[in-house]
């Protein structure tokens, strides 16, 4: 029997993607949003991609676990893990990827890159999708939210006194922006769930905008995210209002598991999490105070698509909703989300995208469409996507030249509002 292909080489490319002047609770995004794209070869030819985040800390991360990963068979996911750990295979650690405890270290976040480029390594090797290496499809499509957010209408000028040009979905900045900023991603994407990012603005504004919403799109879903900008007392405030809408779930309205259970029982609205039960160390306390119905799983943070897919049977077996968090990311991080949504033999909402505001910028050949919302499995082996060279060139120039090495919502916030500071909670 011929031996399997063994990682030759590896490539980590740090890029920048345009990104819309997005409002959140830490501030604004800034003109552009790092990723690292990392490309695993095989001594077959193949190539693997992985997507992550795109500081300096992460890439430096990634490229020195690269530095392990030469001559390991890719199957051997225990390796990669120690690797990205910077230990031994065999010694021990790798024994964390079956139980991550540190999900969200810089090393979980390496590995969860490594993991999908040596998924899609397998799946091209092995003539199959990266969804039936994963234990199989359970949907043929996966359904995603739109995005709804604050936003300005252009950034606001450099240093260099360069004044940005305005972008194409305009100003949102009250009801009016936001309802048509929201019919602008059904007339596009045919999206039915909107999650509306909060924290913004005082809440009595964004509770009203949330049933302007309702009343603009009666059927759709509605998932409200003031970002745990709000206190106990607040969050609790606007349940009544927000009872009367009608919410599919009110996402970290406040801070820490105690808060967000106080604020479930108050006001009997579903709750879900991308910020208090962010690990499986999380669980037996969650478990325990029930402060969510759902969790939103990432595998850039969760220890990867096979943890993924682990925490959403964990879920099913405990009568915990799942859906999917985002953050702003590439076609590569795109494909590997639906996969892995396919996989997820428990997935009850329709899964976050920071896509629709980059997916003009992208770096992979093959174009995503949303339909009715809804993005199709790849059925091509692995990932199902690979780099268009020029695109990818482009963006790592891009990078070199833009100036920035770690996201600052509040640094590109205070250039709109000088004297602007986080504060939580604001309310």
């Amino acid at each position: 029997m011929p031996a399997r292909p063994t990682v030759a080489n590896i490539t980590v490319t740090q890029v920048a993607v345009p990104d819309p002047p997005l409002l959140n609770a830490a501030g604004c995004h800034e003109p552009y949003a790092l990723r690292s794209i990392v490309e695993i070869e095989d001594t077959a030819g193949h190539v693997g991609l992985g997507e992550a985040y795109g500081d300096d800390g992460t890439a430096n991360a990634l490229r020195d676990a690269g530095s392990r990963l030469r001559g390991l068979d890719p199957w051997n996911l225990t390796a990669v893990w120690a690797a990205a750990a910077g230990v031994a295979p065999g010694t021990g650690a790798g024994a964390t990827l079956n139980a991550p405890g540190a999900d969200r270290s810089r090393a979980g976040n390496a590995y969860a890159a490594l993991e999908v480029a040596c998924l899609d390594l397998q799946g091209q090797q092995a003539g199959v999708p990266i969804a039936e290496l994963l234990g199989g499809r359970h949907r043929g499509e996966v359904e995603f939210s739109a995005y709804l957010f604050y936003k300005f209408g252009r950034h606001a000028p450099r240093d260099s006194g360069e004044q940005p040009p305005a972008d194409d979905w305009g100003e949102a900045l009250d009801t009016a922006g936001i309802v048509h900023q929201a019919r602008r991603f059904v007339d596009r994407y045919g999206f039915n769930t909107f999650k509306f990012k909060g924290g913004v603005f005082p809440p009595e504004q964004e509770v009203e905008a949330a049933a302007a919403l309702r009343a603009a799109f009666p059927n759709a879903l509605l998932r409200l995210d003031p970002n745990a900008l709000w206190s106990v007392e607040t969050s609790v405030g606007a349940g009544g209002r927000l009872n009367e809408i009608g919410l599919e779930y009110y996402e970290d309205p406040t801070r820490g598991m105690e808060g967000m259970a106080a604020v479930r029982r108050r006001t009997g609205l579903p709750t879900a999490t991308n910020m208090c039960v962010t690990s499986f160390a999380d669980l037996p306390k969650a478990l325990q105070l029930q402060p969510v119905d759902y969790i939103l799983s990432d595998h850039h943070f969760w220890g990867g698509v096979r943890a993924t897919v682990r925490l959403s049977a964990f879920c099913r077996d405990f009568g915990i909703g799942v859906s999917m968090h985002s953050n702003t990311h590439l076609g590569v991080s795109m494909a590997a989300m639906v996969h892995v949504g396919a996989a997820m033999p428990h997935l009850t909402a329709a899964c976050d995208t920071h896509f629709p505001w980059q997916m003009e910028h992208d770096l992979v050949n093959e174009r995503f469409e949303f339909r009715g919302g809804r993005l199709k499995v790849p059925a091509t082996p692995g990932l199902g996507v690979t780099l268009n060279r020029d695109r990818l060139a482009t963006m790592h120039q891009d990078w070199e030249r833009c100036g920035i090495r770690r996201r600052n919502d509040a640094d590109e916030m205070r250039r709109h509002q000088p004297g602007w500071e986080y504060k939580n909670p604001r309310w």
